[in-house]
Formats: structure tokens, C-alpha cells, sequence
């Protein structure tokens, strides 16, 4: 039986830090962060009529229009992070996390996003997403 799976890249600019990172990373920065969900047919269901299993354009506008309005040019930030204070007394974009905002935990957190906005049981599931933080560096969560 053979499997069929999709996936799209989307991008987004955005700030954070580590608070609990022992090196440059503690510091404010920012990156241009790569994110590529990957859907997969589910079992005994059938492409659509234009024989996808969901168009591209689709994922761009649920998913993508998501990150636009929630985490494009914002600053992401553990609640705990004082700088949280800073932003919203300076009226800054932000979006506030209950974690460090790691590769990995963005990853995980997108995930949860993606299967929210993307999945339709019967048809498709999200399987994975990852996020790329440097062109060398990524962190993959998998369903």
C-alpha cells in the first residue's frame, strides 16, 4: 500500500530568546524561522477530484495566515521572560508561550497549530512539522 504525503514551507521573521541558554542565545535575537508541515492521506481515503490531498494554497491560508497574524515580526516569549512587561508597556508585537521558545518547542507547538487548522480525520492528518531556525539547524516534531 503506498502512502501519500504533502508538504509546504512557509516562513516567518521573529525575535526570542533562551532565558535559560548558557551562551549568545540567553540574548535577544532574532531569526528568519522555516516552518514545513507535512500531511498525510489517511488510510482508505481517496485524493481529492484534482487528485491532492489538500491544495498547497489551503495550507498557506489556514496555516500560513495563522502565522502572519500570531508570530510574523512579533517577539516570542516564555511568560516568565521579564521582557514580556517591556513589550506590552512599549506596545510591541509578542507572542506569549508557556515555554522556553526552542526550536524544538516551537516544533512541538506548531504542531498542536497545524493539526488544529489542517486536520480532517477521515481525510488527512498532520504526521509532521519542523522548524528550521538556521539554515543548519532544525527540530522536527512527529504525530
Amino acid at each position: 500500500m503506498t502512502t501519500l504525503r504533502m508538504t509546504r514551507t512557509l516562513a516567518f521573521d521573529a525575535g526570542h530568546r533562551l532565558l535559560n541558554h548558557e551562551s549568545k542565545c540567553a540574548h535577544v535575537h532574532g531569526h528568519r524561522f522555516v516552518v514545513e508541515v507535512t500531511l498525510e492521506l489517511s488510510p482508505g481515503a481517496a485524493l481529492d477530484r484534482a487528485g491532492r490531498i489538500v491544495d498547497f494554497g489551503d495550507v498557506k491560508e489556514r496555516l500560513g495566515g495563522w502565522i502572519d497574524r500570531n508570530l510574523d515580526h512579533a517577539f516570542i516569549a516564555n511568560e516568565a521572560d521579564p521582557i514580556v512587561a517591556w513589550l506590552e508597556e512599549h506596545e510591541q508585537r509578542r507572542h506569549v508561550v508557556a515555554f522556553e521558545p526552542s526550536a524544538e518547542n516551537l516544533a512541538a507547538y506548531l504542531l498542536e497549530v497545524a493539526q488544529g487548522l489542517l486536520d480532517v480525520c477521515d481525510v488527512r492528518r498532520v504526521v509532521s512539522l519542523v522548524v528550521h531556525e538556521t539554515p543548519n539547524g532544525r527540530a522536527e516534531a512527529t504525530s
